[in-house]
């Protein structure tokens, strides 16, 4: 059969990523101190296509993901299977992404009750130059953690209460091949930065205490990304990083935000 993607283009140009977006496919996540789990992921995969190529060819990708998944290393080793693409397309470049909800169980503050917290989460692989001597593998880790925020100002000038809302403090980072951070632990350390932590379940006594923790610990947007920050500076494991903050506001028709990347 005539295959119109291997037709020559003329344009003369060359697109860095092509591929697939949105393939839900289960994930195998390792968890620290526990056994693996299998979890619901969403895709996107994509490689570079020279400009005399008119199209890449889309079931490959989906042929490379199906593999790796029923080997169950799909998840475990991010950098084998973007290999794995680029090979199977013929590529110098490849992108792999996967987002997911991990969940953690969580105590509440006084009563001690569990119950499992959600996190939005990604795993990121970019391989560029496959095979030639300047090749450049980058993996990302991502996070995106729930907080309390509660306002120094709104606390100073009341005569009584501060407005607090929920916060969302979204972390990517980078760290060598040879390393490894745990999701359990970044989220914790996020956490530790905020007015205070949420939980996904909470008695009387556990309300209180969360209520009364935020007030004695006001913070505006920008100080929690610069404690983000601080703590990030001092993990030595970690390359670069970005950390945005989005306040979600309770007595303003917008979100206060702040942003900040490094290495």
């Amino acid at each position: 059969m005539k295959d119109v993607q291997n037709q020559i283009d003329s344009r003369g140009i060359d697109i860095q990523k092509v591929g697939i977006k949105g393939i839900e496919l289960p994930l195998v996540i390792q968890r620290k101190d526990k056994e693996d789990i299998v979890i619901y992921s969403t895709a996107t995969a994509g490689v570079s296509l020279p400009a005399h190529y008119k199209g890449t060819h889309m079931s490959r990708f989906v042929e490379v993901l199906n593999e790796w998944r029923s080997n169950k290393r799909l998840g475990v080793d991010i950098k084998g299977c973007v290999e794995a693409i680029i090979n199977k397309l013929e590529a110098k470049s490849g992108y792999l992404k996967f987002d997911f909800k991990y969940f953690i169980d969580k105590k509440a503050p006084v009563t001690g009750i569990s119950a499992p917290m959600c996190y939005d989460c990604s795993f990121e692989g970019i391989l560029e130059n496959y095979g030639e001597e300047d090749e450049e593998y980058r993996f990302y880790l991502g996070v995106k953690v729930p907080v309390t925020t509660l306002c120094p100002c709104s606390k100073e000038i009341s005569n009584y209460g501060a407005h607090n809302q929920r916060a969302i403090v979204s972390v990517k980072i980078t760290y060598p091949e040879d390393e490894h951070i745990w999701l359990e632990d970044l989220v914790r350390d996020i956490e530790r930065c905020a007015s205070s932590e949420l939980y996904p379940l909470l008695k009387r006594e556990d309300e209180k205490f969360v209520t009364e923790k935020a007030y004695e610990n006001p913070k505006f947007v920008e100080d929690v990304l610069r404690d983000v920050v601080l703590m990030l500076r001092k993990n030595d494991i970690i390359d670069s990083f970005e950390v945005e903050c989005e306040s979600l506001e309770s007595i303003h028709n917008h979100s206060a935000w702040a942003y900040q990347q490094e290495g």
